[in-house]
């Protein structure tokens, strides 16, 4: 295995048809549908760079801006934005492309969190990452950016420790509840 590779590497595109078959209720493509395949092109990515079966840890942040729409082509782009020691993050954009007009729209980001495993199912290290670009840093420093701020986030809200003061209290004093315990 390769100790650092570069995004470039492993970067991988898919496009597909939007059928009636991956509609909802509301005649738009289903935003299920629409994460499957940003599951799949996150996998792949994360599997061509660390050369090992990946799992998905956790997606970031998943908007859906614009809706797809039937008979729309859309493509999914990924690219390694983070390495960790056994983890990736994996940047996914979605794209949709009007087939008669060329229009295109820009659907989707979300970064993937995937972690390579062994064949015993351990996680595993996986090559670091050669920052080659000022948009590479970029995407880097912003992906750890990311993890630090889930960190805190999750051990400030942390079952175990939380004593609800008024901080509490206060940022959720216009909020559309009624606390109904002491």
């Amino acid at each position: 295995m390769e100790k650092f590779k570069s995004a470039k590497d492993s970067r991988i595109s898919i496009t597909e048809l939007m059928l009636p078959s991956h509609s909802n209720f509301g005649g738009k493509v289903h935003g299920g549908y629409i994460l499957n395949l940003m599951d799949q092109i996150a996998f792949a990515c994360a599997s061509k760079h660390s050369q090992c079966y990946c799992v998905t840890a956790s997606v970031n942040r998943v908007d859906f801006l614009q809706p797809v729409e039937v008979g729309e082509l859309i493509t999914l782009k990924a690219s390694i934005n983070y390495t960790g020691r056994t983890s990736m993050v994996v940047g996914v954009r979605v794209e949709s492309q009007t087939i008669t007009t060329g229009k295109k729209k820009h659907c989707n980001s979300s970064y993937f969190t995937m972690v390579a495993k062994d064949e015993l199912g351990k996680s595993t290290p996986v090559p670091g990452l050669i920052i080659d670009s000022k948009q590479s840093l970029r995407r880097f420093a912003r992906s750890k950016k990311r993890k630090a701020s889930v960190d805190l986030r999750d051990s400030e809200f942390d079952e175990a420790n939380f004593e609800p003061g008024q901080e509490v209290y206060s940022l959720l004093e216009k909020e559309n509840l009624k606390i109904a315990f002491k």
